[in-house]
């Protein structure tokens, strides 16, 4: 009997090290959850703007008002994604709101200049900080592509 509890219990010490050892060693981010839902909507309203209804202007407000208020979004590397793109439409042209350069709201922001070097800041940063992001690779098509030009 003595051996039967003997050996249940180097079982049990070994299976306790082994869950030990696989804990994750660095914290995680404690996110809050209304800012994260809050996000989640902002981000779902700003793939609508980008994919369906080719707003890449609203797409880049949307993403800009979420950056600032919450850059450690559970999804930021979607946000960059989106907001580095729609700059970079913006940039060619692209979209279905126009940028009206004789306004003095859209010139401070929206000239060719300032959203190819938005985007090439988003894009980079999405690079850089999540390198296992999903977009990554179609960040750096564009970002060669924005590199090339002068």
């Amino acid at each position: 009997m003595n051996k039967l509890f003997a050996l249940a219990f180097l079982v049990l010490a070994i299976s306790a090290t082994g869950a030990y050892a696989q804990r994750n060693v660095t914290p995680a981010i404690d996110r809050d959850p209304i800012m994260e839902a809050d996000a989640k909507h902002n981000l779902d309203v700003a793939w609508n703007y980008y994919s369906l209804k080719k707003a890449y202007k609203a797409t880049l407000m949307r993403f800009e008002e979420t950056f600032a208020a919450y850059p450690d979004f559970s999804k930021i590397d979607e946000f960059l994604f989106i907001g580095g793109m729609s700059s970079y439409y913006l940039s060619e042209g692209k979209g279905k709101q126009p940028v009206d350069l004789k306004k003095e709201k859209d010139k401070e922001k929206f000239t060719p200049e300032k959203l190819r070097e938005s985007a090439k800041m988003y894009l980079t940063m999405l690079v850089d900080k999540y390198p296992d992001s999903k977009y990554v690779t179609d960040a750096k098509k564009t970002l060669s592509v924005l590199n090339t030009e002068k």
